[in-house]
Order: structure tokens, then sequence, then C-alpha cells
């Protein structure tokens, strides 16, 4: 507020000091060409107006140069221009002479500077002056009659000029107020549930509009309510409603359209509307008669809300005093509260999203990391059922790798919920280990299954957060573990690199391969449906890459992910 007053105190400064120097030449040039009487002051008038001109041109100079935003400067300059207008007049012919009209530039001058403050003591001064001027003895300095009707006339078009610059700079001052509200809209983030926020948001809608009371109705996209959000000075209300509780809520033919009325209770009352056709007048009642007895409607201005995902209307009511500018400033405060709305509505969608989303990557994590295991925990078992008579030694090293397997697991569930909590995900990212959880990974393969397994992970550059390495951990895990159980192969290798910006993770099997033979990438795989259908959807998920290139004598996956969080 306080930057937008000085730039715009700077222009009129400018404005000022430019008309300055236009009139003391202009009057100085009048001046010369025809001296007022009495003749033997002209001289006289003539050094003031010289004077005053060099004056105004030093002033403009140092305003165009450096710009002046000076307040004493300002009470100077214009103490400086009353007091040479004053001396004008006085020289010539008092209330009847042509330097008069510099009170108008005066006046002027005070509105721009000081809104209707100054005009009101400027105009006050001027005046004072011009009567002091047709009340001093005027046969005792200058030579002429004094001409009552014109001054009655001078002061009365003073009084009246004063009165509509002093009109435009309350104006003036009032939108500045308003531009100043609008450009400072309460809170960033909007709330879970607009409801949370009303306080705030309509509260600050009723101070732009100066409006007692404000009411905000909505629909939203594909849900079968009326949001209805009320506010007074007492406080803010919020509820739902049937969606036709207030029928269509406003007459036909106003549905998209800003309007208001002083009689809203009448059946035939007063409405100006602005359409696209302009302001337009129009006769009956503007709202539905249920709206008005529930809020007790008087006076009301209407501004639809038109958003992407909500519509609906914002009501001021109890305005005593309804204009057309009310009409524009209401439609920019509901464009506002509408995009507030949007956001809000598009927030949660994105919550909901983002939390269905989770689900699906816990299930994802579940299937392949602890029903894996489990499945593997009960083949162990079943061999140690038929070993435990047999050989008892080789029953007791399988049931405690059994235990080893469950307390792997159980460690890993645990830290996936902890992951989940904010209260418990404060770790440090290298706390993973996922070099270590990779190298327990291929011993636990080698031990369940029997089978040479390996995996050779190489130091990454930079330092990789949780989620990325659990990612990359639950990818090599899913792949390794398709190989042993659908393509019965007896050797795994994986290997797994870094550069700055991708994991590149490469596994390898001697098994029986896929269902297909030769070369795809993940689009074909997609079109085809054809690979690891869950593998496919995780590296989806995460915007990476997969290729499969598959043969009789097993298979090669290449799968490139990207190091940074999906959506960071």
């Amino acid at each position: 507020m306080t930057q937008l007053r000085f730039h715009s105190k700077t222009r009129a400064e400018y404005l000022i000091a430019t008309g300055r120097v236009i009139l003391a030449a202009f009057f100085l040039f009048a001046v010369w060409l025809d001296p007022s009487e009495p003749s033997r002051y002209a001289h006289i008038t003539y050094g003031i107006l010289t004077a005053y001109l060099g004056y105004s041109v030093v002033i403009a100079a140092v305003s165009w140069r450096r710009g002046l935003a000076w307040g004493i400067l300002h009470l100077v300059t214009h103490s400086v221009d009353l007091l040479v207008f004053t001396c004008l007049m006085f020289l010539t012919t008092g209330p009847n002479s042509p330097f008069f009209v510099y009170f108008i530039f005066i006046l002027v001058c005070a509105t721009f500077r000081w809104q209707w403050r100054g005009t009101l003591w400027t105009a006050a001064a001027a005046m004072s002056v011009t009567l002091l001027l047709a009340w001093y003895p005027s046969n005792l300095l200058l030579d002429h009659s004094f001409e009552l009707n014109r001054f009655i006339i001078r002061i009365a078009y003073l009084a009246v000029v004063a009165a509509l610059l002093g009109y435009l700079g309350a104006y003036e001052e009032s939108m500045r107020e308003i531009l100043a509200m609008l450009s400072q809209w309460p809170g960033e983030t909007p709330p879970e549930e607009p409801g949370e926020d009303g306080q705030g948001m309509l509260g600050h809608a009723a101070a732009i509009l100066r409006a007692p009371r404000v009411v905000l109705l909505w629909e939203e996209e594909e849900e079968p309510w009326l949001h209805l959000l009320s506010w007074t000075a007492e406080g803010c209300r919020y509820e739902w409603k049937e969606p036709g509780v207030f029928g269509d809520i406003v007459a036909k033919g106003l549905e998209r359209a800003s309007f208001f009325t002083r009689e809203a209770g009448l059946g035939q009352a007063l409405v100006v509307c602005n359409t696209a056709a302009g302001l337009q007048e129009r006769r009956g009642a503007p709202l539905h008669p249920e709206f008005v007895r529930c809020f007790n409607v008087t006076s009301a201005c209407v501004s639809p809300l038109d958003g992407e995902k909500i519509t609906g209307y914002l009501v001021a009511l109890d305005r005593r005093h309804l204009t057309p500018d009310d009409l524009v400033l209401g439609g920019i405060v509901a464009h506002e509260i509408a995009a507030r709305l949007d956001h809000a509505l598009l927030l949660k969608q994105l919550q909901q999203g983002a939390a269905a989303d989770e689900r699906l990557r816990l299930a994802h994590d579940l299937h392949d990391g602890l029903l894996q295991s489990l499945a593997g925990a009960g083949l162990q078992l079943a061999t140690v059922s038929r070993l435990i008579e047999a050989d008892p030694a080789a029953a007791r090293e399988s049931i405690r790798q059994v235990q080893q397997l469950l307390a792997s697991e159980q460690r890993d569930l645990r830290m996936q919920i902890n992951d989940m909590k904010q209260l418990f995900s404060r770790r440090k990212n290298e706390e993973y280990g996922l070099a270590k959880r990779l190298d327990e990974l291929a011993g636990r393969i080698r031990r369940q299954w029997e089978i040479a397994c390996s995996v050779t992970c190489h130091t990454p550059a930079p330092q990789l957060q949780r989620s990325i390495a659990r990612e990359i951990y639950f990818v090599v895990h899913e792949a390794l573990i398709n190989a042993v159980r659908h393509a019965e192969a007896t050797t795994l290798r994986a290997e797994i690199s870094f550069d700055a910006q991708w994991a590149r993770i490469t596994v390898s099997d001697d098994g029986r391969g896929f269902g297909f033979q030769g070369r795809y990438d993940q689009d074909q795989l997609s079109d085809l449906k054809r690979g690891p259908v869950t593998l496919r959807e995780r590296i989806d998920a995460l915007n990476g890459k997969l290729v499969i290139e598959s043969g009789e004598r097993g298979a090669r996956l290449d799968i490139t992910l990207p190091l940074v969080e999906l959506g960071g």
C-alpha cells in the first residue's frame, strides 16, 4: 500500500510540476502582451510572474530528474503557490482578477497530494483569500469597482469545484484501499474444508464490499450438496443443504449476470444487472423466496461464481447504497473466491489421489517383499517337515534360516510402517543400507532355493534418498524372485550402477525366459500385455524404463530409474 501511494504521488508530482511551468509561462506571456490595470502595478506583477516562472522551472527540473517524495516539500511548494496567486490577485483586480483560475490549479494539486482532506483546507484558504480581497477597501489601493455578481459566481464556482474534486479524492482513496485489500487476500494455502477458513475469506470479502453480511453458496462437481457459508460480524457458519432447497437461487435470465437490488422482498423489485450488453434494468423477483426468507434479505448484490470445478453465488447483503461499481468489485471478489475454492477442491483431490497411490505402493511392497518371503518360508518349512526325522541337524538349520528370514521381514515391515509416519521418518538416507540389504537378499535366495545368486551394487555418487533406495531394493527383489519362481533359473546375477541422475539395474538369469523371444521395451510390453505385470507397474509408477530381452537360454532385464522422488 505504501509503495502504491509512493509511485502514485511521484507521477502526480511530475504532472503538477509540468502544469505549474505551463501556467506560469502563459500568464507571463499574457501580462507582457496586455498588462492588467491599474498599470502602475503591471511591472510588479510582471516581476512576480518572471520569478515564479524561474521557480517553476527549477522545481520541475528537480522533480523530473530525482522525483519529489518529501511530504514537507509538497506542503512548502503548495504554500508558495497559494501565496503567489494571492499576491497576483491583490495586485490586479482582486476578486475579479483573471488569476482566479490559479485557485482551480491549486485545488487539483491538493486533491492529487492529499485527496479530499487537501481539497477541503485548500478550498477554505482560497475562499478566505477571495473574501478578504473583496472586503479590502478597493479605493485605497486598487483602482477598480467591486462587482458583486461576479464575486458571488466565483465563490459558488470555487465551492462546487472543491466539492467535486473532494469527491474524486475520496473516491480515489477508497479505490486505493480496496486495491490494497485485494492484493492482501488472506492465506496462501487453502484449507481442506472451506468452512475452516470462512472467517478469514468471507470476512475479507465483506470488508472489500463493505457489506454487513455476506453469504456464499456453491456446488461442486459430482457432489450432490449445496455448500453454504455465511458471515456476519458475530462469526461465520458453514453447513451443507439439499441442492434444491433454494431452487435455482436466482431468477431466470440472471444466472450468469452480476446484479443488485434494494428491494429483494418485492415481487416487482427493480434490478440493475451487468450483462454482456452492458448495464440493464428489469423488474421482478431476482432471488428465490425461500432464500429471501431464510436470510431476511432486503438489499443484495449478487455475483456468480464460475470456477473450473465449482459454481455458485456470492451475495453481499444489507448494503444501503449500491452502485454499478459494486457489481464490478463483486465480480472481482467472486473470481478470487472461486479460484480459492477450486484450489481447495483440487488439493483435496490430489491428497486423495496421493493416498490411493500410497496404498497401491504399499500393496506392491507387501506383494514383492513380505508375501514372496513368506512363500519361501513356507517352502522351507515343508522341507523341514520331511527332514525332521531323517536329518534333525539339517532340519534345525532350516528352521534357523526361517527364523532369520522372518526377523528380516519383520524389520522391513517395521521400517515401512515408520516411513509412513512423519514422526518416525527423520532418519538419515544412509541408514537404509541398500548394498547390505541386497547382499542379504542374495544370501536368502541362495539358501531358500539352493541356486547361485549374486548381487553387485556400486556405490552411488550422490547420496540416495531413503524412498529411492527402498524402491531400488523392491525392484531388484521382484526381478530376482520372478526369475527363480517362474523361469526355473539356477543362476541369477544382478548389477546396480549409478550416475548423476539415474540408477541402472541389470538382472540376468539362465532360466527358460518369458513367453516370448526377442527384445521389447516398456511401451511394447504394455501394448502386448506381456512381461511381469507387477514389476512393470512399479517401474512405470517411478517414471522408469524397462527393456526385456528374452530367449530359450534365459532373460535379461535392463531397468533405469530416476534418482528423484516421483513428483519431487
